[in-house]
């Protein structure tokens, strides 16, 4: 339910203020953040900490416990017991689209996560994972000398600007 009232929240309030939604459940958040509405930040938010210029897209899923423990608690005969894992995100860091972040996970500054990605591993600075179980893909330096010549230049322009130097590009009508 909270997880809700902070979806509407953000609806109404800009990032920083939704940030600061997420703060008041125990998410350590940095500046310059960019958090999407329906991130998940799981049942323990308050064993994440996300670095300054972080952004964690649509449908991210930030998951602190092993769930896995319900079935040892009834195969030991033993319900009380637990296994949690802190999540730690370094600075300048991406997140794609429905990423998962499993417990006990920190990833490194100047990371890109690919979309659908479920991190297992830690993700050293620098680096490109994705996959499942997201692996390494190349380093950033190498993302950026393969793509120079393919940049544009739209970042700036409005969106009826972008929209039709993208069409020109591609040769849409």
């Amino acid at each position: 339910m909270r997880n809700i009232l902070i979806k509407l929240k953000y609806i109404f309030f800009s990032l920083n203020n939704y940030s600061n939604e997420l703060r008041k459940i125990g998410v350590r958040i940095g500046e310059n953040c960019e958090i999407y509405p329906d991130v998940f930040f799981g049942s323990e938010p308050y064993l994440i900490t996300i670095g300054n210029h972080v952004r964690i897209t649509s449908g991210c899923k930030f998951i602190t416990h092993d769930g896995g423990v319900w079935v040892l608690r009834e195969k030991y005969n033993n319900e009380k017991i637990d296994l949690f894992g802190q999540i730690q995100i370094g600075n300048n860091v991406h997140i794609g689209m429905n990423t998962i972040i499993m417990p006990g996970v920190t990833i490194g500054n100047n990371v890109i996560v690919g979309c659908g990605a479920v991190v297992t591993k830690d993700i050293p600075d620098g680096q490109i994972w994705a996959g499942v179980p997201a692996k390494f893909i190349k380093n950033i330096d190498d993302y950026y000398s393969d793509h120079i010549d393919e940049f544009d230049y739209t970042k700036k322009f409005s969106s009826q600007n972008k929209k039709e130097y993208l069409k020109r590009k591609y040769n849409i009508k």
